[in-house]
């Protein structure tokens, strides 16, 4: 079953995960300890440094659900439906994206493209071709800033709002989920999507093949304990290259495919998954 949400917005207004209100409980505590007894201020201060190593240490962990709603798997209707959702990010990549979608339709299969803004903006027609073969292309932030997970409010807003912008005017269709660049985020990205209107979506498993070049490593990896509600991550773009040359991707999704269909499993997209 896909994990519950704890997170979302209530009359417009943002419903505060309960890590972030007993953060908030610490920060009060710690000032009212100083204004009562002000030589207390080493373990106020020991405190508040804790619970922001605490905060720091949680928005490093991708799947966690301790700062906001977050799809780590699919629904458990998807999941009794017997889907799963292959997720690719990074794109998209002028060569190996139509190389992807070319495999997909072999195996009718179908993704959801985490696309980054400005890649997008390079190469527009190729996302209408993701669409217009029936997958769906969401958010994954306008640039992909290294930096990302570090950003404040306004920086966070800004990335999901022009990343919005630039997939809409491409694709005639406004994005409806979010994956962080690296999967990582602070405390203030979950107000961030809720404002935008977007779900966060991690994995269920990935197979690091950005550096993994091995093919069968990467699908060994994606394919142990395979069941119904798994999402899976692979790239298009920054994909590692297998010994021959060979983006890792176009190596592991023919026999990735085959063992999702062997498993009486159908690939969704997440929004599919939904339903």
């Amino acid at each position: 079953m896909s994990a519950p949400l704890t997170s979302a917005t209530v009359n417009g207004r943002w419903d505060m995960p309960a890590l972030m209100k007993v953060s908030l409980g610490v920060h009060a505590a710690a000032a009212l300890a100083i204004l009562v007894a002000p030589a207390w201020w080493p373990w106020a201060l020991a405190a508040l440094v804790l619970n922001h190593a605490l905060l720091a240490t949680v928005g490093l962990l991708p799947r966690t659900h301790w700062l906001g709603a977050n799809w780590t798997r699919l629904p458990a209707a998807a999941a009794a439906r017997g889907e799963v959702a292959l997720t690719i990010d990074d794109g998209p990549d002028p060569v190996v994206t139509p190389a992807v979608l070319d495999l997909l339709d072999r195996h009718g299969a179908k993704a959801t493209f985490f696309c980054v803004g400005r890649q997008a903006s390079l190469y527009p027609e190729i996302c209408r071709e993701i669409v217009r073969r029936g997958h769906r292309i969401e958010n994954h932030s306008q640039q992909h800033r290294h930096n990302f997970s570090l950003l404040g409010p306004g920086g966070f807003r800004r990335e999901l709002e022009a990343a919005q912008t630039t997939l809409t005017a491409i694709t005639g269709d406004r994005p409806q989920f979010f994956r962080a660049p690296a999967g990582l985020r602070n405390p203030f990205l979950d107000p961030a999507l809720q404002r935008s209107g977007l779900r966060l979506a991690s994995w269920t498993r990935r197979a690091y093949d950005t550096r993994e070049g091995n093919p069968a490593t990467v699908l060994r990896k994606l394919c142990t304990s395979l069941r119904a509600g798994d999402i899976l991550l692979l790239h298009d773009r920054h994909a590692a290259l297998t010994p021959d040359g060979v983006p890792v991707i176009l190596e592991v999704l023919p026999p990735l495919l085959q063992a999702i269909a062997e498993a009486g499993l159908r690939p969704v997209t997440l929004r599919e998954a939904l339903t």
